[in-house]
């Protein structure tokens, strides 16, 4: 999926090590987060093997979908949960009576105050159940959609799933063809200039009920595409530039994920360079690469079936984000700043990304037009 340069605060699983010390923080804890909005966050802590901590926190007014973390732990009244792929952090301590924690709450480097309040069976709030996939043999069609010019002095860009509404902001329709496809712009020909210089929002709902899976997802834009800018497409081969992912010697360093393996993934950079990724294929790392970051197709040769949770933290060079406008940062001699694009994939995430051709598909476009009025 393409970026989203908001805060978003996305709650997950908690499950990791740490001793607890002195206090019971074991049960069932709730509190309400301000992030200009309010949202209430339940977790459970229980204990684990080995004496370690596991938990689970779910943003109940997000639909309470639990997503992986590394680590919970309590020294004496500090407690401190980790959830790297997303970069949150939450410190916090816990009071003499042991019935409440006072804390922050950061994600992207923003803290929030945070106080947690032990729950009860007669005010614990319940946990929504996790949201109903849409059937496989449902229409992959949007019942509703809205297709309107970019406000040009709107910031940013994003394609975004949130409960059942699919949403973009300033996007043309070469990279609305590229998500659709899961394609470079490189590999699309034919299409006149205005497709790769006009942008557009998109608000549109499925007409089948329940939450698409990726593949629906994408079968649905092409036919939103077709429908509304008269898009058609002859496939075909082509030997072109590209970048190639695949496993390191040493293997892959992922977090496997298997609790949703038909569930879109959440890939949503918090700053350029800072990409965490929950629930995502080898398939959609390699296309957040292209779509987002590269200047080329990349080819998924990894081989690794399944969806996984990492986190990829690289210091951008001035050939990155092009398609996004960003401005990566001036060179630095900071010996803490994270490595290189390719030095970092392969230490952080134990893959390769390297330069050669290769036969892509490309896409020849036969006919479009701008899109018909809503």
């Amino acid at each position: 999926m393409h970026t989203l340069l908001r805060s978003v605060v996305v709650i997950g699983i908690l499950a990791g090590g740490g001793v607890a010390h002195a206090q019971n923080v074991t049960g069932t804890w709730q509190g309400t987060l301000n992030v200009g909005k309010e949202l209430r966050i339940v977790i459970t802590i229980a204990n684990a093997a080995g004496g370690a901590l596991s938990g689970v926190m779910y943003s109940i007014d997000q639909g309470g979908q639990g997503l992986s973390a590394n680590s919970v732990t309590l020294q004496g009244t500090s407690l401190r949960l980790a959830i790297d792929t997303i970069g949150v952090t939450y410190e916090g301590q816990l009071s003499p009576d042991g019935n409440s924690i006072v804390g922050t709450f950061t994600q992207g480097g923003k803290p929030l105050p945070f106080t947690l309040r032990r729950a009860t069976p007669d005010n614990a709030w319940p946990i929504p159940s996790p949201p109903k996939p849409m059937a496989a043999d449902a229409p992959a069609v949007f019942d509703v959609a809205t297709v309107k010019p970019s406000n040009r002095d709107a910031p940013g860009k994003a394609f975004t799933m949130r409960g059942r509404q699919f949403a973009t902001l300033n996007t043309t329709l070469s990279e609305l063809i590229s998500f659709a496809y899961r394609i470079h712009a490189a590999q699309i020909t034919g299409a006149p200039e205005w497709v790769e210089s006009t942008r557009y929002d998109i608000t549109a709902q499925p007409q089948a009920e329940g939450t698409p899976n990726e593949r629906q997802l994408r079968a649905m834009v092409q036919k939103l595409l077709e429908d509304r800018f008269k898009l058609t497409v002859t496939r075909g081969t082509k030997e072109l530039p590209v970048y190639v992912l695949s496993v390191g010697k040493g293997g892959h360093k992922l977090t496997p994920n298997d609790r949703n393996p038909n569930g879109l993934p959440g890939m949503f950079f918090k700053g350029l360079g800072m990409l965490p990724a929950l629930n995502a294929s080898m398939a959609d790392l390699a296309n957040v690469m292209q779509s987002t970051v590269l200047d080329r197709p990349v080819v998924d040769r990894t081989e690794l079936a399944g969806r996984f949770d990492f986190t990829l933290n690289w210091t951008p060079d001035d050939s990155q984000f092009r398609g996004m406008g960003g401005r990566p940062p001036a060179p630095t001699n900071d010996p803490n700043a994270p490595p290189g694009l390719f030095t970092a994939i392969q230490e952080q995430l134990g893959l390769r990304l390297e330069s050669t051709r290769a036969p892509v598909e490309v896409l020849v476009v036969d006919r479009v037009e701008r899109p018909s009025d809503n």
